[in-house]
């Protein structure tokens, strides 16, 4: 059977399952990459990867994670024939990739491993053109397009280019290897755990970098990666190996971090999946609190009469937008009668907008003694997240994605090799 037609079957075929995960079903021609009962046994008899059944959309992030030997690696090097599959078959933009030619497959796969791999004896320029120049592109194409590839990762052509690998820092050194993955325009790209050699700090900033021109290039991406973390942060699934090479979830991150498919899963993500899982969770204007609200033109007693003996409340212009807070404190020390409210208030001590992770509201909520941040919408002020609606909003999506995954499950039930989510 067909991989990618396997996506259509019914929940109890595994690549099925697979394509159904988390966000509902993708049809075959949103599938850029289908790994059909994928298996990998070595000459030893080793079992690397055991019929491994996964659908990854077009366009998006799919963190490969788990413990060491799980099959991760082994399955990222399968999709480009690093190492061969000795079962099932890899459909590459519809293409079974077991009976294409592994060079020129390679030539048209991004590949991002942990040490670079930087040429040292070439330019950074001329190791972002690598591809391109064994393509047979012109010298002023290869010039341009390694131009256009520093810039997106950061990096001044004129000041870059000319330099070695030995000249770069390691976060450097990383970039430029990014770059030089997306050399030719790859619509696919395999990375091997390509931050883990990098400090902590350098680590974070990569990460974001990442984001950003993932967010202007939607590149098909396998990331393999050990750290959870990392893999809740980047990835728009995750996809959780154990040992024997075992797919035991596969579903965005909140998902697997409400709702564990397996012991092993909770385990694996450990006790404080929860403190994860606002880095998943965004703010919506549905959990918010309302604090009184205040026109920017109220009298200090039209203020006090509208706060009604509420702690605080907020200052909004006539096109809704936020201006600031009051307090019955504020109010009594005014001046004059002829003060309204907009005179009186003061910026509240954190503002976030929509579509801010739960853990970034908190982290600024806790930086001050307001004990709560202001939210916007495009600068229009929509409420209030506090320490109760941050639990609510956690609750809520945890809730939620638990009766999804009871609805219909996408894992694996345990012991069960070959099923995924």
């Amino acid at each position: 059977m067909d991989a990618t037609a396997a996506l259509a079957d019914p929940p109890g075929d595994a690549a099925g399952r697979a394509a159904k995960a988390g966000s509902g079903a993708a049809s075959a021609g949103d599938v850029a990459i289908a790994l059909d009962k994928v298996s990998k046994r070595f000459a030893d008899g080793t079992v690397a990867v055991q019929e491994i059944s996964l659908a990854v959309p077009r366009g998006e992030l799919v963190c490969l994670v788990g413990p060491s030997g799980c099959g991760k690696t082994t399955t990222l090097k399968m999709v480009n024939r690093l190492i061969e599959p000795t079962g099932g078959r890899i459909i590459l933009e519809g293409e079974d990739v077991t009976k294409a030619d592994p060079v020129e497959l390679r030539r048209r796969i991004g590949y991002v491993i942990q040490q670079v791999g930087l040429f040292p004896h070439l330019t950074v320029a001329a190791n972002v053109a690598t591809v391109p120049r064994l393509l047979g592109w012109s010298k002023k194409r290869q010039r341009e397009r390694a131009n256009e590839l520093l810039e997106l990762v950061g990096l001044e052509p004129s000041q870059y280019g000319p330099r070695y690998p030995s000249q770069l820092s390691g976060g450097q050194r990383q970039r430029v290897g990014v770059a030089r993955a997306l050399g030719a325009d790859p619509e696919v790209l395999l990375m091997d755990e390509p931050f883990s050699a990098i400090d902590p700090i350098a680590r974070a900033r990569l990460q974001d970098e990442f984001l950003r021109v993932q967010a202007a290039v939607r590149k098909t991406i396998l990331f393999v990666t050990h750290d959870i973390d990392e893999a809740v942060r980047l990835g728009d699934r995750v996809a959780v190996f154990r040992q024997g090479g075992l797919l035991e979830q596969y579903d965005p991150p909140a998902r697997m971090l409400g709702a564990p498919a397996t012991d092993f899963v909770a385990d694996f993500v450990g006790m404080d999946r929860g403190l994860r899982r606002l880095a998943v969770t965004t703010v919506d204007a549905a959990d918010l609190e309302a604090p009184p609200v205040v026109p920017a033109s109220a009298s200090t007693s039209e203020a006090r009469s509208l706060l009604a003996g509420a702690p605080y409340g907020i200052v909004v212009g006539d096109d809704g937008r936020l201006l600031g807070r009051v307090s019955p404190a504020m109010l009594d020390g005014s001046s004059g009668a002829a003060d309204i409210a907009a005179d009186l208030a003061q910026p509240p001590a954190g503002v976030v907008d929509v579509g801010t992770t739960l853990k970034d509201a908190l982290s600024l909520m806790l930086q001050h003694d307001d004990g709560w941040v202001a939210v916007t919408d495009g600068g229009r002020y929509v409420g209030v997240l506090a320490p109760g609606s941050l639990h609510s909003a956690l609750r809520r999506s945890v809730e939620t994605d638990a009766t999804d995954a009871a609805a219909g499950p996408t894992s694996p039930p345990p012991g069960q090799p070959g099923a995924t989510g």
